[in-house]
């Protein structure tokens, strides 16, 4: 499922830089990552994180769910997304994206619902950074939040606003998976 998933985002990625004629060494420079990583990526061999796909998505006009989901947004005045019926994505095996504005024409803010699985013994915590600032506020289960050098535990209930363009990422704490409303704006 995962694999079948990265793979899909990878053609939508190599279909965006054929019909914008864009060169591979743009695409790898937009994200920050080497040529050769970024071809894997396109074969699906290698993730490529929620917000390198905004990064590409602004950048080019588009928006984020088309490269996710391989749909565009239609409704102008409202969107409802009813109790786990959003959109989503499995990044990896450990995360899961839910977006919950995927529908919306020209949303100023991507939200959605992440589900991280516990990594028992785990310590490493991959680190990402994009523009903007992020909310996130946890919904279920604890998280170790790391953001430039600072570790934060978060519970149930609590939230954190924060500059996005620091360094951050988390980790699931205890045998329970988290879920966090995570809405990052430009």
């Amino acid at each position: 499922m995962v694999e079948d998933q990265l793979k899909q985002i990878g053609e939508r990625l190599r279909g965006l830089r054929d019909v914008l004629d864009i060169p591979i060494e743009e695409m790898a420079e937009t994200v920050g990552i080497s040529v050769d990583k970024y071809e894997k990526v396109e074969r699906g061999e290698v993730d490529i994180t929620i917000s390198n796909l905004m990064k590409i998505a602004n950048k080019y006009g588009i928006s984020a769910e088309e490269l996710m989901f391989a749909e565009a947004p239609h409704m102008k005045s409202y969107f409802v997304v009813r109790n786990g019926q959003g959109m989503s994505v499995e990044r990896t095996k450990a995360y899961k994206y839910q977006s919950l504005v995927s529908g919306f024409v020209n949303h100023k803010a991507d939200v959605f619902i992440v589900t991280v699985e516990p990594k028992p013994g785990a310590r490493t915590i991959y680190k990402n950074t994009h523009a903007g600032q992020e909310f996130n506020l946890v919904l279920e289960g604890k998280m170790e939040l790391y953001i430039g050098g600072k570790t934060i535990i978060l519970n149930e209930g609590d939230s954190i606003y924060f500059d996005s363009s620091k360094p951050h990422g988390m980790l699931a704490v205890g045998d329970k998976a988290v879920k966090f409303l995570a809405f990052t704006v430009e």
